[in-house]
């Protein structure tokens, strides 16, 4: 064969042998397979020898054929770069899938015909494969045939509907009414896929930072279910209208299984070829270009936000409420500012509950490293322990009146910063509070009247510069001395605020007045966490009695997210704090106790409860008056 090449590699000989073993043909085109030649063999192959060494031809090399697995995936980088687009499925495929996805309708009427079962296993075999965080497969599927179970959900479904009505306004709320909204009764299956929550976020890969995501994965099984459901003909419901924990007793499902509605399973006794809220004329499908946002979220021109619908009380709840107090026998008016917070509770429900709870949620504040409280932060976890255990000043105040008491420790999954050098919550974890405390809000809203505390060592310093944000008050105006400090103490707090207030403007501009965006750049968690409470509870119409700065605060970030909430806050107390005052003016609420109390915890708002208690029942022990004839004789 010749001499050694110039570069002085040996080169093998050509062998038969070697190229009868070489691999299939279908693993010579999935690879593409490389060949490894010496170059200068190569060269001389083209250009002729060079002087000393043999001419070896090109094809006289030994072929070199890449690996391919015989598990996974079986291209190669170049195969991926020549056709980037080699995935695809062909074209009669994509039509299909995007017929099915244009056709996928919420269907609310149902043949009884049954649905065989292994029609029903394909359908749940779809939500199996759907995507998970950190592939935690968190979904249960509960299959439910039995009538009288049923019927018991359907139940529970009519006595939310009924109560959501309550919370749109007039012709809203009409029109809810007049809609067909579920099918429970009529499918013969129900399918209620529930997420397993039971591990702890942090024990599951992905979840540490989006807390709900295993929802989220749940959320994407169903669209599975649905997907296939369509394809095979049959149609799908999903009923939002439960209290989750209703739904989850009559299922006994246990505590940390959180449900995601009713799946309505079954034969369409209806084929809509557009969706039933569309042809109600409820709502329309936005246009795409509405919804995409390239690189960030805008300053200015952005998506608009959804609409809301949610309404307080109409102008006969409201008269109705007043008239309680009208038709007695005294004065009208004569309880003062008792009076118009009994006539705004009474409106929002003429059978005001007389039990109820506080709730105290407590923050830790990296701002208070910069001097502005005269206590040590370990004073809030001391606070949160004595709460929880029933002794501190605020608990013991609500034991006097019979409420209960919940202790709540905020906290934001990521790195929380001072608000002078960095922003003080990420916007993810605003939203994770606000929905955490509005499911919170919605429960407690069961068992009467909700009362709000707090505690957090700096945090009557975030309140004034989250107020600075909100009413766009300057530091000096927005700043109050604060428990046991001095002078010198609120000349750092003003100077503290100043800077966190200008770092944020400077960033955000005029958009720092948005209220998601002002309790990330300088809130709290707890004041995050309590806005949701007062939303989760104003929803189910229950009055709201807040307490200091940091509560008000909080209300009037779930205000300016709904202004309707507004109707079930009643302000307990106008503390000492410089900006409390401004912030409930900004609410048009009128305080029922001005002490110059220092304490939080809801101790206010326990005090001012007790009296609303003591008033509603004067009012309904006070003897009722006869009208006078209109033309008396």
């Amino acid at each position: 064969m010749g001499g050694p090449p110039t570069c002085g590699r040996a080169v093998p000989t050509w062998n038969p042998s070697i190229v009868a073993s070489a691999p299939s043909q279908t693993c010579l085109d999935a690879a593409r397979v490389c060949r490894i030649v010496c170059a200068s063999t190569a060269i001389r192959s083209v250009r002729g020898p060079t002087a000393g060494a043999s001419n070896v031809p090109l094809m006289s090399q030994r072929v070199w054929h890449r690996p391919v697995p015989q598990v996974g995936d079986p291209t190669s980088a170049a195969q991926r770069a020549e056709d980037p687009a080699g995935w695809a499925f062909d074209e009669l495929t994509n039509i299909a899938v995007q017929e099915v996805l244009q056709a996928r309708r919420d269907v609310r009427r149902f043949r009884p015909d049954p649905v065989p079962d292994h029609l029903l296993m394909q359908v749940l075999d779809a939500g199996h494969k759907a995507p998970s965080v950190g592939h935690s497969q968190p979904w249960r599927f509960v299959v439910v045939r039995d009538q009288a179970s049923r019927d018991r959900a359907a139940l529970l479904s009519d006595r939310e509907r009924l109560r959501q009505a309550e919370l749109f306004q007039g012709e809203r709320k009409s029109r809810l009414l007049d809609l067909q909204l579920e099918g429970i009764r009529e499918a013969p299956v129900g399918v209620v896929v529930a997420c397993d929550r039971r591990v702890p976020a942090a024990g599951v890969l992905g979840r540490a930072g989006f807390s709900d995501s295993d929802m989220w994965s749940c959320a994407c099984a169903i669209e599975n279910i649905w997907l296939v459901a369509r394809a095979l003909g049959l149609g799908l419901g999903w009923v939002t209208f439960f209290r989750p924990r209703d739904l989850a007793d009559l299922l006994d499902i246990p505590e940390g299984v959180e449900t995601l509605g009713w799946l309505c399973l079954g034969w369409p006794d209806e084929r809509p070829p557009n969706p039933g809220l569309e042809r109600s004329g409820w709502s329309e499908r936005i246009p795409l270009a509405d919804v995409i946002i390239e690189e960030r979220w805008p300053s200015t021109g952005g998506p608009a936000m959804p609409v809301s619908h949610l309404a307080g009380p109409d102008p006969k709840a409201v008269v109705s409420g007043r008239d309680t107090g009208d038709d007695r026998l005294t004065v009208p008016g004569s309880l003062g500012v008792l009076d118009v917070a009994l006539n705004r509770i009474l409106a929002l429900n003429p059978d005001a509950p007389t039990s109820g709870t506080l709730i105290v949620a407590a923050g830790d504040h990296p701002v208070a490293k910069h001097g502005v409280s005269a206590f040590s932060p370990t004073v809030t976890a001391e606070v949160l322990a004595a709460t929880r255990s029933g002794v501190s000043l605020g608990a013991a105040t609500a034991a006097q009146i019979g409420l209960t008491v919940e202790a709540v420790h905020a906290v934001a999954s990521r790195t929380t910063g001072d608000m002078v050098d960095a922003d003080a919550l990420h916007p993810s974890d605003v939203d994770d509070l606000l929905a955490e405390g509005e499911q919170v809000g919605r429960r407690l809203a069961r068992r009467g009247w909700v009362s709000l505390g707090e505690v957090g060592i700096g945090n009557t310093t975030v309140g004034a510069a989250l107020a600075c944000a909100l009413l766009g008050l300057e530091p000096s105006q927005a700043v109050g001395l604060g428990s046991a400090a001095d002078s010198a103490m609120l000349r750092k707090k003003i100077s503290v605020v100043s800077a966190a207030v200008s770092r944020a403007t400077s960033r955000y501009g005029d958009e720092l007045a948005s209220p998601k965006l002002a309790l990330a750049a300088l809130g709290g968690p707890e004041i995050a966490f309590l806005a949701g409470v007062t939303r989760g509870a104003a929803m189910a119409r229950i009055p709201v009695v807040l307490d200091g700065l940091v509560t008000s605060l909080a209300a009037l970030v779930a205000v300016r997210l709904d202004p309707a909430i507004q109707a079930a806050l009643v302000a307990g107390q106008q503390s000492r704090e410089a900006a409390h005052g401004q912030v409930l003016t900004e609410l048009g609420l009128e305080p029922i106790l001005q002490l110059r109390l220092r304490s939080g915890e809801g101790v206010g708002a326990c005090l001012a409860t007790q009296l609303l208690f003591t008033a509603l029942a004067s009012r309904g022990g006070t003897a009722r008056v006869v009208p006078l004839p209109s033309n008396p004789t």
